[in-house]
């Protein structure tokens, strides 16, 4: 069955509030990333930009530079016959002064049906919080099969994108010249 937008799956932008629905497997998980606003637009600008997805290993494939509602996306992994694609589209984006992120919904297509989001929070100790908040159930003959496997890989991939999201804010320049970064007060391409 396919579902408004070409998603499969009915409960659109459930990633934004609790509880997740019932019937899906759930994924939560909550990592440290580093301290500061700077810290913050540094994340915000590697998730909302597709990096933090690409320091993974993943390749990547969207529509639009910066995550949008609407935007078509297509992340892929592994190598040659063995490489899953799994076609996407961003649901919501929080292009705020303390949330910056996204969740996508998985389209016909995908191993999996579902929804996404990756966000990044500064907490009010200054803290950057990175999480990755999900809901999915197989959607394919081999993802079904794979049974409780799936599970596992998709926390191993947050737990992945989670590491090199603190790679990516370690490295960058967090002094004022330059670096992947936007003003938490306007959103990057509208200004």
């Amino acid at each position: 069955m396919t579902f408004p937008h070409g998603l499969n799956y009915a409960e659109t932008g459930a990633t934004r509030r609790l509880p997740l629905p019932g019937g899906y497997h759930h994924l939560h998980i909550r990592m440290r990333v580093g301290s500061g606003r700077a810290a913050l637009e540094t994340a915000g600008a590697a998730i909302t930009g597709w990096r933090m997805h690409r320091a993974s290993g993943a390749r990547v494939t969207a529509s639009t530079a910066r995550a949008e509602p609407g935007t078509s996306v297509e992340v892929s992994l592994g190598v040659g016959p063995l490489r899953f694609r799994a076609p996407c589209r961003v649901i919501w984006t929080a292009y705020g002064p303390h949330r910056v992120g996204f969740a996508y919904g998985t389209l016909a297509g995908h191993p999996e049906c579902g929804e996404e989001s990756f966000l990044a929070e500064l907490a009010e100790d200054g803290t950057v919080w990175f999480t990755v908040t999900a809901f999915s159930r197989p959607a394919r003959w081999y993802t079904r099969l794979a049974g409780p496997l799936v599970p596992v890989a998709q926390r191993m991939y947050a737990r992945r994108l989670g590491a090199g999201l603190r790679r990516l804010v370690d490295r960058a320049d967090t002094g004022g010249t330059g670096g992947p970064r936007w003003s938490g007060s306007r959103h990057p391409t509208t200004g």
